[in-house]
């Protein structure tokens, strides 16, 4: 059975992902920060972690793991001139130097597998600017970077991908689709005329993790319901 770890598991695209892959077989260990879940499958348990912690203590970890998902992020939509240096830093301290610290010490266990895998997230924004995502833009175009050059660097053990989902129903989007209105406008920006849902995300994931997509490293998957290519 693989053992996948999910960093920030308890809500959301984590939340979807960690009870995809249970109940597909996968021995899933999630983290949580704030939000406390309980599972009551065998194959799924939860542990408390701060990825903004100095120092990651690993220590329920087996010591073989097959795969690795970073999943903690932000969304801050705000005109640019109204964002504070500091919210950049605190944002890139959550979304990329999280990632560093939780990749650096997984690395010993993931190299113990025969073909593991790593997944980040990324956003549609980074390849297709769009207005007051400055912030998020910025960090996950650094997440794109970094996952490049891991999958250049870990090949052939380690192979890296990002996903780049565009709006998905999470809870931190809610300000963004809290009315039918808001709603009804997102959807129609999408060439597939919806939002993501979790389980979409959660299924390109899980793909990125499987031996399905044993050929590919280093590459952006994008699951943004046709917006960053289409226009219809």
């Amino acid at each position: 059975m693989s053992t996948i770890l999910v960093i920030g598991g308890s809500s959301g695209i984590g939340y979807a992902l960690s009870h995809n892959l249970a109940e597909h077989g996968y021995y899933v260990i999630a983290t949580y920060n704030k939000t406390i879940v309980n599972s009551e499958r065998n194959n799924l348990t939860y542990h408390k972690l701060n990825v903004l912690d100095k120092e990651i203590n690993f220590d329920f970890l087996p010591e073989q793991l097959e795969g690795l998902v970073y999943c903690p992020g932000s969304v801050n939509l705000k005109p640019f001139h109204r964002i504070k240096p500091e919210e950049f830093l605190n944002d890139y301290e959550l979304q990329v130097a999280g990632a560093v610290k939780i990749i650096q010490a997984a690395l010993p266990r993931l190299r113990q597998s025969q073909n593991p895998s790593i997944v980040l997230f990324s956003t549609v924004a980074v390849q297709s600017g769009f207005n007051f995502h400055s912030q998020v833009a910025s960090s996950k175009g650094a997440i794109e970077g970094l996952m490049r050059a891991l999958a250049a660097e870990f090949a052939p053990k380690i192979r890296v991908n990002c996903v780049a989902p565009s709006l998905t129903d999470t809870p931190l989007t809610q300000n963004l689709i809290n009315t039918a209105e808001k709603r009804a406008l997102n959807e129609q920006r999408h060439p597939l005329k919806r939002i993501g849902s979790p389980s979409d995300l959660a299924d390109a994931v899980e793909f990125l993790l499987s031996e399905k997509s044993s050929w590919i490293t280093g590459q952006v998957l994008h699951v943004d319901g046709g917006i960053s290519k289409l226009k219809v």
